[in-house]
């Protein structure tokens, strides 16, 4: 019970030391600069600043957290089919999962940036079956074609760490389940899933935390509407020149992600204590 609650305190603590990093800058800035500037004056700027730290919160957190929750999604039924359904040849089947990532990561966003593409696969295919009269435009240059892109890009490092987790789970405890009349969906919700939850873990900080400053993919595909906190740094340094607030955000990008790899850490432990 003891070790329960120091992990509640700590889960608090980092909470309230995360929302501080975003919301005492504002608050600071606002009281010095309110000494300063006459009442309508005041006004402009809290709200310039309630609209940069919202963007920044998106710009750092939200993409590379969809791409998390959808990459892990999908690897977790490839990794289990694997893992429980392949009695022969795993190596082989693995194998075939990891094919696609031979190849460069840069070769592989110009692969979906040809797909996506106006005069793409999907759009080619789809004008050749009659079922559009016109390419479709939305399919590229928008946070969608990068969440897509960076979901494919990743999902190896998704696939082996579930993997892994779930090759190690004793295959006697399903069977006890299974003898004290648990079905199947009752032994994956009270044996395998919280076994594999170290898996889930790891696959979750893998794929958070390069996505989070990836370059290459938002430049790419996601043209003015997918921009990530990594375009909007290099934008600091190279086009506007204005280093100090380029230093700034890289470094707020930089504590962000450790604050939300160690929460998201935190808290699974946390569940998974609770589960057993």
């Amino acid at each position: 019970m003891t070790f329960l609650y120091l992990k509640a305190v700590h889960i608090i603590f980092i909470v309230t030391w995360f929302a501080g990093l975003f919301y005492m800058p504002r608050l600071f800035v606002y009281i010095i600069e309110s000494h300063s500037k006459p009442e309508p004056e005041r006004t402009i700027l809290l709200k310039q600043l309630n609209m940069m730290a919202s963007r920044l919160w998106f710009a750092i957190t939200w993409p590379s957290a969809i791409v998390t929750l959808i990459t892990v999604l999908l690897a977790y039924p490839m990794a289990y089919f694997v893992a429980f359904k392949v009695t022969r040849g795993k190596f082989m089947w693995l194998v075939l999962l990891n094919i696609p990532f031979w190849t460069s990561y840069l070769l592989r966003v110009f692969a979906w940036k040809v797909i996506l593409g106006f005069n793409g696969v999907i759009n080619s295919g789809l004008l050749s079956l009659g079922l559009i009269s016109k390419p479709l435009e939305f399919l590229l240059y928008n946070p969608t074609a990068v969440v897509v892109t960076l979901a494919h890009a990743y999902a190896a490092f998704a696939i082996l760490p579930i993997y892994v987790s779930l090759e190690k789970i004793d295959r006697s405890l399903l069977e006890a389940a299974a003898d004290l009349g648990d079905g199947p969906l009752k032994r994956f919700l009270r044996v395998t899933f919280p076994l594999s939850l170290p898996g889930i873990i790891g696959a979750a900080v893998l794929i958070f935390i390069p996505t989070t400053g990836d370059y290459v993919t938002p430049a790419l595909v996601g043209g003015s509407d997918g921009v990530m906190i990594a375009n909007i740094i290099q934008v600091q340094f190279g086009r506007v020149n204005n280093w100090p607030l380029g230093a700034a955000l890289a470094i707020a990008s930089m504590v962000a992600v450790a604050a939300i790899a160690v929460l998201v850490i935190q808290a699974l432990k946390y569940a998974t204590a609770r589960i057993k």
